[in-house]
Order: structure tokens, then C-alpha cells, then sequence
């Protein structure tokens, strides 16, 4: 079958696409055939040397994100042809996803969203989980006020919408003028480029994606959780009685089913900025660097 690996840390040359071994599936793992995934940033990162202690060995196959077909549900209830989505944790597990087929736990696995094809749904796993146990642990409820630092990238703008759909206000930071647009559209109330736009003290919780470290903005008892793991721990807050986390994704089937629920009824919408077969892996993760992204990168297999 075929992987996209590296032997070598690097450029996006480093990225073969290489004939590897099929998996096996073991006890409690679906088999899945691969038809679409996408980058994040993370795979840049691997693939770059910039994760350091935390890299699985040489050579290795990247990718987190996976849309696929099942082959082999083994004892999972997943039906061989049933649709699917998962989120591996590459770099915990060393079990990438770019490749023809996959094994992994049943309890990474869900059924795929039935109102979108897989390239879209290839764009949820990664980022949709991330934003959905990052608000679980905020704990925004209906009525409560969020500030969402980068609420249109992958992760900010699935926060975004999850936030709205609960009945939270949501307020947002955003990069670049362009945007504004999509914030607005999406649920936002204040929207800005400027961090200094934003009231202190006045949010019961801020989701911090890149580091803006925007801890005035957080109400004295409320939360602070960012996910910007390279921009290291945030401030600490205990003196206003405020919790912070950087919190880190973690494989969650449950948790897609519920997202692929939202997908299905309206809730969430997806966005795809381009895709590239994997022949053109090295394109595609060029296209990711050059930034200005109104979407994912996918990849089909």
C-alpha cells in the first residue's frame, strides 16, 4: 500500500510517498481504507523536527486525520463499507493516517457525517476535537460570554460555531480583515483584529488558539484554556480565582459521533480551501505554509 512518510526531518521534499507494509488490525481495532485527510499543523511541525523529545522514530507515516471506508470492523459493530471518520494521535501512538489503510482503536472511531462527502468530513477529526473537549473543559453554558482568540482558523472557527450552538455569546479576535466576514457570519458579536478591542474582566472564559495570551480579558473566577502548546503555559491567574489549562487533544470516538450530530443537523459547517491527491503531498503542504487559508487542506487517496 501506500504512506506518506519521512525519513528525515526537512522542507516538504523530505515527504516520500513510499510502498509500505499493510496493517494488521489487532484486538479491538478497525481496518479502514483510506479516501481523504488533511493537514494541520502539527504535521508540519513533525515533519519540520520542531516537536523534538516528543517524535515518534524514523521513518514514519504522518497524519491525524482520517475519512474513510471500513474493511474490517472486527468485534466494533462498524459494518465492512460503513463510512467512518477518526482522529489518530500520531505522535502518542506512532499510527499515522496518511496511508491506504489504517488500523485503529474501535474508540477512536466514528461513523462519518451522512450529509457531507469524506473530503469534507477528512477536515473535522483533528480540529472538531480539539474545540470540542477544549469547551468541555471551559464549560461555556448558555447565557455565559467567550472570547474566541483566532475564531476563524481550522480550530477557532469549529469553536466558533460550537460555542453559538449551545447559546453562548461568543466574541472574536481575528488575524486579517478577511476574516471579519466569516467570524460575523458564524455567530460572532464583536469581532476585531485588535486585541485591545475586547473589555477586561468581562468574559466568563477565553479560548486562546495560538497564544494571544489575552488574560485581562478573562472575568476574576472565570477560565482561561489555550491550545498553543509552542507558545508554553499560560500566566498564572489563581490570584482572580481564574483555572487555566493548555489543554491537549486526545482520541475521542465519542466525541466525533457527537460532532458528525452536528454537522448533520446544520449545526457545524465544514470548509475545504483545496484538496491534492497524495501524489501531491509536497504541494499541498506548500500550499499550507503560504497561509491565507479559507479552509483546510484536504488529501485523497
Amino acid at each position: 500500500m501506500r504512506a506518506v512518510q519521512i525519513d528525515r526531518f526537512g522542507t516538504p521534499d523530505v515527504l516520500d510517498l513510499v510502498v509500505a507494509p499493510e496493517p494488521e488490525p489487532g484486538p479491538g481495532e478497525v481496518l479502514i481504507r483510506t479516501v481523504a485527510t488533511s493537514l494541520n499543523p502539527v504535521d508540519d511541525k513533525t515533519r519540520e523536527g520542531a516537536i523534538g523529545d516528543g517524535t515518534p522514530p524514523l521513518p514514519m507515516t504522518l497524519g491525524w486525520d482520517l475519512a474513510g471506508i471500513v474493511v474490517d470492523g472486527g468485534d466494533s459493530g462498524l459494518r465492512a463499507g460503513e463510512r467512518v471518520i477518526a482522529m489518530s494521535h500520531q505522535l502518542g501512538s506512532g499510527r499515522g493516517t496518511w496511508a491506504d489503510l489504517v488500523a485503529l482503536p474501535a474508540s477512536a472511531v466514528a461513523v462519518a457525517p451522512q450529509t457531507v462527502g469524506l473530503v469534507e468530513a477528512a477536515t473535522l477529526p483533528l480540529p472538531g476535537l480539539t474545540a470540542w473537549q477544549t469547551l468541555n473543559w471551559l464549560a461555556v453554558s448558555a447565557g455565559e460570554r467567550l472570547l474566541i482568540a483566532g475564531a476563524a482558523g481550522a480550530v477557532g472557527g469549529v469553536a466558533l460555531q460550537l460555542a453559538c450552538a449551545r447559546g453562548v455569546a461568543v466574541d472574536a479576535l481575528v488575524s486579517r480583515d478577511a476574516q471579519v466576514a466569516f467570524a460575523r457570519g458564524h455567530g460572532a458579536e464583536v469581532v476585531a483584529t485588535d486585541p485591545d478591542a475586547f473589555r477586561a474582566r468581562s468574559y466568563d472564559a477565553v479560548f486562546d488558539t495560538f497564544g494571544a495570551f489575552l488574560t485581562d480579558a478573562v472575568a476574576d473566577g472565570g477560565r482561561y484554556a489555550s491550545i498553543a502548546t509552542q507558545a508554553g503555559p499560560v500566566p498564572d491567574l489563581s490570584a482572580r480565582g481564574v483555572r487555566t489549562t493548555v489543554n491537549q487533544v486526545h482520541e475521542d470516538g465519542a466525541g466525533l459521533r457527537e460532532l458528525a450530530g452536528l454537522v448533520d443537523d446544520g449545526s457545524l459547517r465544514l470548509r475545504v480551501h483545496a484538496a491534492f491527491g497524495v501524489d501531491r503531498i509536497r504541494a499541498a503542504h506548500r500550499r499550507f505554509l503560504r497561509g491565507g487559508l479559507s479552509g483546510k487542506i484536504a488529501v485523497t487517496f
